[in-house]
């Protein structure tokens, strides 16, 4: 959890830095910077290249049931078929429910390391923090055929709690939905007033979150102008 908060500062700093409107509504208000490159963020590479290399077993556990590693496995495999032709808002619906029946549990409990990003059948394995959470929905929506452009893991400071957190930001019917494991109900962004995002990332691009005033922007992105969505 801690290094999300450092993830932050480090997702920040980079380059090929672009004002651009890459989603329909800006995440909690702020101004947005696409970043092309990821490699500030390693351990979102690494646990995409590991949930991408696990589709094999995705694949045969839904041709055989008793191919699926465990019955945590074989239960999400059964959800993503029988939502797989649902209109999209039920698929994140149903999905956002799925995943959080999973149990909290640190990542000191789960691997005896501060920060580990779980991929999808870990996690069904072993259950997860709050970028787990966010994980195992994203690789869920994207197998469902959800775009990428739709989807963001976005890194946010809980105000409330003072503490760094992780959500999903899906982007349907020119909204924004927030896939919190802290909520029973996908949530409108609209609704949430207590995150301040520190970046936004998918598999395309990474975004950088300042406040919305120009002049503070400019001042940190060195005469940058955000884009207005």
């Amino acid at each position: 959890m801690r290094r999300l908060a450092q993830a932050a500062l480090v997702a920040a700093v980079g380059v090929a830095v672009h004002p651009v409107a890459a989603a329909p509504v800006s995440l909690f208000g702020t101004a947005e910077f696409r970043v092309e490159s990821l490699a500030e963020l390693p351990q979102w590479q690494r646990v995409l290249r590991r949930a991408e290399a696990e589709e094999g077993v995705v694949r045969a556990c839904a041709e055989r049931a008793d191919r699926c590693p465990n019955r945590a496995t074989r239960a999400w495999v059964a959800l993503l078929r029988d939502i797989a032709l649902l209109p999209p808002r039920a698929q994140v619906e149903a999905v956002h429910r799925f995943v959080n029946e999973r149990k909290y549990r640190a990542d000191s409990d789960n691997y005896g390391v501060s920060d580990y990003w779980a991929t999808p059948l870990e996690f069904f394995r072993r259950s997860g923090d709050c970028e787990d959470y966010v994980i195992a929905k994203y690789r869920s929506l994207r197998l469902l055929g959800m775009p990428a452009e739709r989807l963001r893991m976005v890194v946010v400071q809980d105000v409330v709690r003072d503490l760094p957190h992780a959500v999903l930001a899906v982007y349907l019917n020119g909204e924004a939905l927030i896939l919190d494991n802290l909520s029973a109900s996908v949530l409108t962004q609209d609704s949430v007033g207590h995150y301040v995002p520190y970046y936004s990332v998918n598999e395309q691009a990474r975004w950088v979150h300042t406040p919305p005033d120009a002049a503070v922007t400019a001042a940190m992105l060195g005469g940058v102008q955000p884009a207005r969505p």
